[in-house]
């Protein structure tokens, strides 16, 4: 004789439509934000290598590349951005890149005598910024990377 309960079954229609409209926002909302925020990684590194590049191709374009190659000029800050940042910015609004040279001597070479007699080793220091305006629309934020070689050439 089969055994049954005597209560009768309580009916659970529905139920798995509301528990996925409950779940349904916050798995997209993580996954989303998940997304953004490796996209945001992403670029922070695209402009940190940027910068890197940057001062790598200005340290060996400074004053002595200028009297090797009997270059009218010394390297200018549009040089290094048209030769060492803007061919790796594929994919970024260059419209929204900015970017700094600096050295510590203006000269360029690769060394200068401060004003204690000493010599010293020259710097450039490349800085590099970009103004990203996440996927989704949470403000603009500004990347930043910074790079400082010594001149090499």
């Amino acid at each position: 004789m089969l055994c049954r309960s005597s209560r009768p079954r309580r009916r659970r229609r529905g139920a798995t439509l509301a528990e996925y409209a409950i779940v349904l926002p916050v798995f997209l909302m993580l996954t989303l934000g998940s997304v953004i925020i490796g996209l945001g990684v992403f670029r922070s590194n695209d402009v940190a290598a940027l910068a890197r590049e940057g001062a790598r191709w200005a340290s060996v374009h400074g004053g002595q590349y200028k009297q090797e190659n009997r270059r009218p000029s010394l390297t200018t800050d549009a040089d290094v951005y048209n030769n060492g940042i803007l061919p790796l910015a594929a994919g970024l609004n260059t419209s929204n890149l900015h970017y700094t040279v600096t050295w510590l001597n203006s000269a360029q070479m690769p060394t200068y005598t401060n004003g204690g007699g000493e010599v010293v080793p020259n710097k450039v220091t490349v800085t590099v910024t970009y103004d990203w305006v996440p996927e989704m629309y949470l403000g603009a934020m500004t990347l930043r990377g910074q790079s400082v070689m010594t001149m090499s050439y």
